[in-house]
């Protein structure tokens, strides 16, 4: 039995290193590849998929780990997994094949970005984890915003940034943050604050993602009011205060309801 189970991790690990290297990969040629049925890879593609790893798409599958590897990228990735999904869900949900949006380089927004990878879309984003996401996909046309990239993060900032960003406009500017208070949206870096006013800028509609543990908090750099949002997506734990704060300053608010309080059987 041990053995058995070695031999599918060993498998399993070979078929994530092959979509990785490819970014795309055909489920025929990794069932040849590999020396098992496609039923087998089917399997595999399915357990892998929900541990966050690759992406089934028409004609075969998607690698949509983070790379280049980023520790701190990666060590935030499971800090209220199950929210950020939550909220992914609901804000992949309003955007439509063929709209033009910005990402910034959250980890909120990586959730977002995993359920979009693979649909028509025009992205731009200043994120390296983001855009390595959309670039092997045929139907995206994807803009990586220049600039200086943070090491820790993998997001381009910057008066490089600044000045691409000021040339563009999209349907629609997705936001993440580390905090929200009556002032308004903080994040923890001047600079980066700075080249995300220039996203908001270029968005005709302004989508803030951010869980319910952000909301009362305070961080360094003021990003903007409450006013200058459109949209806040949020989890269903956001405390009722928040709920009718965000509703006066004119803000639609979309709560998404977390996997684990929906009764089974629904």
């Amino acid at each position: 039995m041990n053995g058995k189970i070695m031999i599918a991790e060993e498998r399993r690990a070979q078929l994530i290193e092959l979509v990785r290297t490819r970014r795309f990969a055909a489920l025929q040629e990794l069932a040849i590849e590999l020396g098992v049925s496609e039923s087998t890879i089917r399997r595999d593609l399915e357990l892998l998929e929900d541990l966050g790893l690759l992406r089934r798409v028409h004609g075969g599958v998607l690698y949509v780990g983070s790379a280049p590897a980023l520790p701190h990228f990666e060590a935030r990735q499971p800090v209220r997994r199950e929210e950020k999904q939550a909220i992914a869900r609901k804000t992949a949900a309003m955007i439509e094949d063929g709209e033009s949006l910005i990402l910034d380089g959250g980890t909120t927004t990586f959730e977002v970005a995993r359920l979009l990878a693979g649909r028509p879309l025009h992205v731009v984003t200043n994120s390296l984890p983001i855009a390595d996401l959309f670039a092997p996909h045929p139907n995206c046309d994807l803009v990586l915003i220049g600039g200086n990239i943070c090491p820790r993060t993998g997001v381009s900032m910057g008066p490089y940034a600044v000045e691409m960003l000021s040339k563009l406009r999209v349907r629609r500017t997705i936001l993440s943050v580390a905090a929200v208070n009556p002032e308004g949206c903080f994040n923890n870096n001047r600079v980066l604050v700075e080249t995300e006013k220039e996203m908001l800028r270029a968005g005709g509609e302004v989508v803030v993602v951010a869980d319910s543990s952000k909301f009362g908090q305070q961080s360094i750099a003021h990003l903007c009011s409450l006013s200058e949002v459109d949209v806040i997506v949020s989890d269903e734990n956001l405390p009722a205060e928040w709920r009718t704060r965000i509703e006066a300053a004119g803000v639609s608010l979309v709560l998404a309801p977390l996997v684990s309080s929906v009764p089974a059987g629904r």
